[in-house]
């Protein structure tokens, strides 16, 4: 019994271990998103937002349809639970950056997939545009998937890596 409970409490200790180091930590996220026609429809997607654990601040432009994300230090917010928030409220998102720690970003089991190759030598933190569907309209995708076509993971439907290029 106690072998068992044992076994139990150190493979969740595993998984909730690898589950917080494998992603770089975002610090700032802008989302634009897609199909918003008023006001109400805005404030949706920012409720949904404000609801997140780890979300400090959310601040919107309607004339844009963008909303400003801030988030707490050590955070466990992944690019898929803004998606999914987005998606929640009724709406998608048509473009994602992210700020995150360039020295995260070099870690190797970090789950962003360079694109473009540029991380900065120093710990300053990194802009960064999510290419993968679902985070750029479709338009969008069907053009990166020409021009990434050579980038064995980004064919796949791994919601689990996201492939980056720095904005700058």
């Amino acid at each position: 019994m106690f072998r068992d409970n044992l076994k139990a409490a150190m493979s969740i200790g595993l998984f909730l271990l690898c589950g917080f180091t494998s992603l770089a930590r975002m610090q700032k996220a802008e989302i634009k998103a897609t199909g918003l026609t008023c006001s109400m429809c805005s404030n949706a997607i920012n409720k949904q937002l404000k609801a997140m654990s780890g979300v400090t601040t959310v601040t919107t432009d309607l004339n844009t349809n963008s909303f400003f994300v801030a988030f707490e230090n050590n955070n466990t917010i992944t690019p898929k639970m803004l998606k999914d928030a987005v998606e929640k409220a009724g709406f998608f998102i048509g473009s994602l950056e992210l700020t995150l720690s360039a020295a995260d970003l070099k870690k190797k089991e970090s789950s962003y997939v360079l694109l473009d190759e540029f991380v900065p030598n120093n710990t300053a933190d990194i802009k960064v545009k999510v290419y993968d569907k679902g985070y750029v309209t479709q338009k969008e995708f069907k053009k990166m998937q020409k021009e990434f076509s050579k980038i064995a993971t980004y064919a796949l439907d791994n919601e689990e890596d996201y492939h980056i290029k720095s904005v700058l």
